[in-house]
């Protein structure tokens, strides 16, 4: 009987590994960073000084406590707008991982007693009416949702799904920031539409009239713009191991 024929047992050959991103080849990095330290050196040192009178936003009477939170909450607003910069540099996590998982457990572990529980309490508070109550508020839950997910996410080995639920969380971050955006962009179609008599009055009653608008643009804005780009990667991603 005759053996029979060999086959051809030999493994495909390896794919080449893909060349490592450099960190000047995400060029949105740079600007991403400096606009948070003009945001933060332009907002937070008003607060250095710890007097409600200082403060860039009306502060009301009660209850009390609701100065201090507020504090808290830009501090460690302060911080995490910093760490956002860390977590979203691809080369800084492919070369130093542990940086990366480091300043994401602050992210999560600092961000939540001083950011987001303390945004939940004084939303109901604000000074700038009930739609700017209502957004905050809303704000704030989805801020904390997105945030534990993500960190579940990653206790769990997930780290696509950790990915896209911090890219989220991130998003709301810096709809602070980005408020100051919509707020330029408001004022001169406010200013459009108001009378002689409103213009000639007190400007923080126009700042007033458009607080509503810019409060719910600063966030929906960016977490729709991740929610298109979270769509738009993920077909790729799916793509590339099937092709493989």
């Amino acid at each position: 009987m005759a053996p029979p024929a060999p086959t051809d047992t030999a493994a495909p050959p390896a794919r080449p590994a893909p060349a490592p991103v450099r960190w000047w080849q995400r060029p949105w990095i740079l600007p991403l960073a400096l606009f948070s330290l003009t945001f933060l050196l332009y907002s937070v040192p008003p607060y250095f000084s710890l007097d409600p009178a200082d403060a860039r936003l009306p502060i009301p009477e009660t209850p009390s406590w609701y100065f201090p939170m507020l504090v808290t909450h830009i501090f460690g607003g302060t911080l995490l707008t910093l760490l956002v910069i860390l977590q979203v540099w691809p080369w800084l996590r492919a070369k130093y991982p542990a940086v990366h998982r480091w300043s994401g457990r602050v992210y999560v572990l600092a961000g939540i007693p001083l950011v987001g529980i303390p945004a939940l309490l004084i939303s109901p508070f604000s000074g700038s009416g009930t739609s700017t109550q209502i957004s905050n508020t809303i704000w704030a839950v989805l801020w904390l949702g997105f945030t534990v997910l993500g960190y579940v996410m990653a206790r769990r080995r997930r780290f696509a799904d950790h990915r896209e639920w911090m890219l989220r969380s991130f998003a709301l971050i810096y709809g602070i920031a980005f408020n100051r955006v919509i707020i330029f962009l408001l004022i001169p179609i406010a200013v459009l539409q108001a009378s002689p008599e409103a213009l000639a009055g007190d400007p923080r009653e126009l700042g007033m009239a458009i607080a509503p608008a810019s409060s719910f643009l600063s966030w929906l804005v960016p977490l729709l713009f991740v929610e298109w780009w979270i769509k738009y990667r993920r077909p790729r991603r799916r793509r590339r191991p099937a092709a493989a």
